[in-house]
């Protein structure tokens, strides 16, 4: 957003630098131009770069961003995952591989789980590999921008990141599923209520989250490097090393992407799919409990300026909801 309060697309360069797409309010706008003349994004975005500057750093000082992409009806996005997909690092993986060693009859459903996306998860081009967990994270409407706020509900037990990257999707006129790109992500989640039992998990996943502040268009690399820290009255009380991408992953993504978008009903044309990957890391691993206050923070060079967001509890009592018969 400029600061005349005008939406604007924005090309970031080295240094942060930002240039304005001429004749862009949205990228959803851009991306359904593309699709419209049949060129490649990129290339639309190259021939319109103008030479009107902002910074990067500025802008999210003031709060002028917006998540990267997303659909102007907020119910005709929908934000969903998959989770038991990383191979974490090196130590992470030699006690996994451990614990797989036994009889599967005596493992855990999530272990059972994670050993079938280690044993097909990634597939030839040609071949369906093993599906993996999935879960509805929500529509438009549970998304926060970077720089904002994260709720932490009356009804919650915990409030903590999840370190992901996600996939954008835009359905096109054929129904035919176009990926714009990839960019940070926090998916955010009730880890203790999760840990009580997990067939709470889709209860766990019903929080807002939030992805950006940059787009990636184009490929991801098969290998994705950040650190992920959380921080109080400025003071980081946890930081760590997370890897993603292809090489770091038991599924791959394009087997991650036919098992959200098999479904017909998820191929409906003009709708915003926000995918993500699956969790690196979080502080939750390490019994770190996140206080109201707390900032989240989440970068990769791959994806430019980091991801930040505000843990904020919140002050509604968590009150009865009374259906009413008509």
């Amino acid at each position: 957003m400029g600061r005349d309060g005008a939406k604007r697309v924005g090309r970031v360069s080295e240094g942060g630098i930002v240039r304005t797409i001429r004749g862009a309010t949205t990228t959803y706008g851009l991306a359904l131009e593309a699709i419209k003349k049949q060129r490649v994004l990129k290339d639309i975005i190259d021939e319109r770069t103008s030479e009107e500057k902002d910074t990067m750093d500025q802008i999210l000082s003031e709060k002028r961003i917006h998540v990267p992409f997303h659909h102007p009806d907020p119910y005709h996005q929908l934000v969903s995952g998959t989770g038991l997909s990383h191979l974490g690092s090196a130590s992470a993986r030699d006690a996994m591989h451990a614990k797989l060693d036994k009889d599967e009859s005596s493992l855990t459903d999530s272990m059972k789980m994670f050993k079938w996306g280690l044993d097909g998860g990634k597939p030839d081009c040609a071949e369906i590999g093993t599906q993996a967990e999935w879960f509805y994270k929500g529509d438009g409407d549970w998304v926060a921008a970077p720089e904002a706020e994260l709720s932490w509900p009356a009804y919650a037990l915990d409030g903590g990141e999840e370190v992901e990257l996600v996939g954008i999707y835009l359905i096109d006129e054929t129904s035919t599923v176009r990926r714009v790109g990839y960019a940070l992500a926090n998916e955010y989640a009730d880890h203790v209520m999760e840990r009580q039992n997990y067939l709470y998990l889709s209860h766990s996943k019903l929080r807002h989250c939030s992805y950006g502040p940059e787009l990636l268009i184009g490929d991801l690399p098969l290998e994705v490097r950040g650190k992920a820290r959380l921080l109080r009255s400025d003071t980081v009380i946890w930081e760590e090393e997370w890897l993603s991408g292809n090489n770091n992953m038991s599924h791959s993504i394009e087997n991650l992407e036919h098992h959200h978008f098999k479904y017909p009903e998820f191929r409906r044309s003009g709708d915003v799919h926000i995918h993500f990957f699956g969790a690196a890391n979080g502080s939750f691993t390490k019994n770190i409990e996140t206080q109201d206050g707390d900032i989240f923070e989440i970068e990769s060079v791959t994806f430019g300026h980091p991801l930040r967001n505000t843990l904020v509890k919140s002050k509604r009592k968590d009150a009865k909801i009374v259906v009413k018969p008509l």
